[in-house]
């Protein structure tokens, strides 16, 4: 039976390199040696290639500069949850494929989600420790008490993909984000001591990314980085428990190829990653 695909939205990559790569990682490339961007263009020059220092990951490949590149994926059911998941990414290239179909490496499905885009831009990726470029915050909270202190506090829920979300404000100055934050913790510990999550998520590139998801089924959002747009993917972290757990220290690794798609007389060359049917032991 045929894989059905849906759009997940597009990339640039007006460097003519586009990468796949851990959110959770990009901005430590530079400080083990090269910045990513290095690493990548030496990687596509060669036709591609996977890119991995300490827990850093991601491949590199050539891609057209002047047009947006279509990324979609197929879907499994979640072992989870039975919600779809990922089996298979495939991003649009722009350039043609006469060739057969090249194995670049593996890559694990990182925790903190995946990112998708030109590798010159992601240069600039801010990640969970990075300052805000706008300077704002959200504040969720949640918990065994959160009515209880959306009674006294107020706030909004935030909704998320297939249901309610937590309470909490969007887009607020850091200073009042974080005392926010700190009024609330104070109210639990007092009249608790615990039973209450804050979370304070500055407006980084990674949690920006990870915002953009919030209403998608594939937890999918498009942002801009270094004046491209860029493509970040989440996981629920049911799904990422039962199917990838451990990472590549417990082999959790998927081939990514670069081969020919349907488009053209020629084709045109994809880069796809694909993550295989979740299988339990007895099967």
């Amino acid at each position: 039976m045929p894989e059905i695909f849906v759009d997940l939205g597009s990339v640039d990559a007006p460097s003519g390199v586009l990468v796949l790569g851990m959110a959770g990682w990009i901005d430590h490339w530079p400080e083990l040696g090269q910045p990513l961007s290095e690493r990548a263009r030496k990687a596509a020059l060669s036709g591609g290639g996977h890119l991995r220092e300490w827990l850093c990951e991601a491949v590199a490949v050539p891609a057209a500069a002047d047009r947006p590149l279509t990324v979609r994926a197929s879907t499994s059911p979640s072992p989870f949850d039975e919600e779809p998941s990922i089996a298979t990414l495939e991003i649009e290239l722009g350039l043609p494929w006469h060739g057969n179909p090249v194995r670049l490496g593996d890559l694990p499905v990182d925790r903190c989600g995946m990112v998708i885009g030109d590798a010159v831009a992601l240069d600039s990726w801010t990640g969970l420790d990075g300052d805000p470029a706008d300077g704002l915050a959200d504040v969720t909270y949640w918990g065994r008490y959160g009515d209880d202190a959306h009674a006294q506090f107020g706030g909004e829920r935030i909704a998320r993909h297939g249901g309610d979300g937590p309470y909490g404000w969007l887009d607020l100055p850091l200073a009042e984000a974080t005392a926010r934050a700190a009024e609330l913790a104070a109210w639990c510990d007092r009249l608790h001591g615990k039973g209450l999550m804050v979370s304070v998520d500055e407006h980084t590139d990674f949690h920006r990314a990870y915002r953009a998801g919030w209403h998608h089924p594939l937890r999918a959002g498009a942002i801009e980085v270094g004046g491209c747009q860029v493509l970040g993917l989440g996981w629920g972290p049911g799904d990422h428990s039962m199917r990838h757990n451990g990472e590549r220290v417990t082999g959790q690794v998927y081939p990514v190829t670069l081969e020919a798609g349907e488009t053209g007389e020629t084709g045109e060359m994809l880069m796809r990653w694909t993550i295989p049917p979740y299988e339990t032991e007895d099967e």
